[in-house]
């Protein structure tokens, strides 16, 4: 496990960050805070370009939980049939729907633990929609974050909750809003698992990874 970088380094990484794309958005397609919330539960072992391909028509149908109610588990279950883990998925909509419209007239709570009471919401799942939605500065940490993170030393933590607890404690405040949006693309695109791509990397010289593929 890498060393966690100091303060001044890690401040040097995000200012890049942020020069290379001042306001960073998540990939996956959503038109309000509900269809972000699903989207984000069916993207749990899924690529955002697989889970956004079976949404596009099924958001344009049902955009609010009553409507995918009125869809029904066969109609959900046959639009996101694409999606891994999909059968699993269509039940967890349908029963955060009912959840919605029973116990929040149809809203999306916007506190934590509300959110991760949903069937098929966890917590990187309410991070992320906290986020994105309501701009707190919530860490959502996936396998792209957790890579990334420990790998360069900006975050460095044994399991998901101890990394979100580093970017919490090392990363300033004034790049918390978008750090895990920086994070995962860099993580996605650059910083990849088996061949990172370290000769494009905008932050190659400020990294502690050991096995830098120059």
């Amino acid at each position: 496990m890498a060393k966690q970088l100091d303060y001044h380094t890690i401040r040097e990484i995000f200012t890049r960050f942020q020069t290379a794309e001042a306001a960073p958005k998540g990939e996956l397609e959503h038109v309000n805070v509900y269809t972000l919330v699903v989207a984000v539960a069916l993207s749990a072992q899924a690529t955002d370009a697989g889970v956004n391909k079976a949404t596009r028509t099924l958001f344009q149908i049902a955009d609010t939980p009553q409507k995918m109610l009125d869809l029904g588990l066969e109609g959900v279950t046959e639009h996101i049939k694409t999606i891994g883990l999909y059968r699993n998925k269509a039940k967890n909509v349908i029963k955060m729907s009912q959840i919605l419209v029973d116990d929040y007239g149809g809203d999306v709570p916007n506190s934590r633990a509300a959110l991760e009471s949903l069937p098929g919401v966890g917590r990187k799942t309410a991070n992320v929609v906290l986020n994105m939605w309501w701009g707190q500065p919530a860490q959502a940490v996936d396998t792209h974050i957790f890579r990334f993170g420990n790998r360069s030393g900006v975050a460095v933590g044994k399991d998901v909750v101890a990394v979100e607890r580093a970017i919490e404690d090392h990363i300033p405040a004034d790049f918390q809003l978008h750090a895990h949006h920086w994070m995962i693309l860099h993580g996605r695109y650059t910083c990849v698992a088996r061949k990172p791509k370290c000769a494009a990397c905008l932050i190659r010289d400020l990294c502690l990874y050991e096995d830098k593929n120059l």
